[in-house]
């Protein structure tokens, strides 16, 4: 279970205020309506119309009810979310090597609940192009080349790519990299929809 700390000097209208906050960023997480949170926690809308907007004093009982309808920890709607930063140093990162090119990607960031997106930054060299088979359904990769050259894209169809280009292509068909230059290097996006 998580473990909630509230400060001692909150007051009742900043745990309100929290609270508040809360419920209205878990709703739209969600994608609910008021409407639908309200009867799937088994509270009157109005009720909950009033707590999302600081004016309503919830009980214990209606916040777990809330917490149950939003699909979310009793404790995310008293804790508010921290931001995260996160840094990745050049030459840092978990590297995956291609078995039968001279090529790697350092994934940046994996796809986090409730997301659909990887981030990679990859690198090439002349030699074997990296071709790769089809993703899931409905995967589509984008890619800005940073350095080099690069042809890019759907097997038979890849383009060619110089440093700054962009290119978006269906990522659940078989597709290639392949560097025309050394270092060739540029970050993929893949997006899961």
């Amino acid at each position: 279970m998580e473990r909630t700390q509230m400060a001692e000097t909150d007051t009742a209208a900043e745990v309100v205020a929290l609270i508040a906050a809360s419920l209205r960023r878990e709703r739209a997480r969600a994608g609910l309506s008021l409407t639908e949170v309200a009867r799937r926690a088994g509270i009157a809308k109005s009720t909950l119309s009033q707590l999302e907007s600081g004016t309503g004093n919830p009980s214990v009982e209606t916040l777990w009810a809330l917490g149950v309808a939003l699909d979310v920890p009793f404790a995310r709607l008293l804790d508010p979310p921290r931001r995260v930063i996160q840094v990745i140093r050049a030459g840092e990162g978990p590297v995956l090597h291609a078995e039968r090119a001279d090529y790697e990607a350092t994934m940046l960031s994996a796809c986090p609940p409730g997301a659909r997106r990887d981030i990679y930054v990859v690198a090439g060299r002349p030699g074997a192009p990296r071709e790769s088979q089809a993703h899931m359904p409905g995967t589509i990769e984008h890619l800005v080349l940073s350095t080099g050259r690069v042809l890019a894209g759907p097997t038979g169809e890849a383009v060619e790519l110089g440093p700054g280009d962009y290119v978006t292509y269906p990522g659940d068909i078989p597709h290639v990299f392949d560097a025309l230059e050394p270092d060739t290097t540029g970050v993929i996006v893949m997006e899961h929809v």
